[in-house]
Parts: C-alpha cells; sequence; structure tokens
C-alpha cells in the first residue's frame, strides 16, 4: 500500500467521527470550541486509527470522550 493511499483511507475513515462529533458540539452550543480543538482532536483520532480502530461508531465515542476532557482542561 502506498503512503498517498494510506491517507486517502486514513482520511475517509475520519471524516464520518469528525462530522458527528462536530454536530454534537454545535447542538451543545460549542462549535467554537470544536473549531480549536480540532488538531488535537484529528491526531487522537489517527493514533486510534494507528491502533487499529476503524469502526465509526468507536471512533465518535472515543472522539467525543477525548474532547470532553480537553474541554475540561481548557
Amino acid at each position: 500500500m502506498t503512503r498517498a493511499y494510506a491517507k486517502m483511507v486514513e482520511i475517509n475513515v475520519l471524516e464520518k467521527p469528525i462530522e458527528r462529533i462536530k454536530q454534537t458540539c454545535e447542538l451543545m452550543g460549542i462549535a467554537d470550541r470544536f473549531d480549536r480543538a480540532l488538531p488535537e482532536l484529528e491526531t487522537f483520532l489517527e493514533a486510534e486509527i494507528a491502533q487499529g480502530e476503524v469502526r465509526e461508531s468507536k471512533l465518535t465515542l472515543d472522539g467525543l470522550c477525548y474532547l470532553r476532557q480537553l474541554l475540561a482542561q481548557a
């Protein structure tokens, strides 16, 4: 597998979980905080994928839990 192909797959796997997390933040009225935390959230989710997790529901849940921790620290 080429590096470019691996990156495309990774982006596709991240797309839906990030969109769902963003929608949740919008519903909660914290979309601005989501935007600021997005780079760290993406890094976290990329690490999850690197460890073999590809289920969208699990990535969404883990991402929401991670984001909650990030926002609690701020």
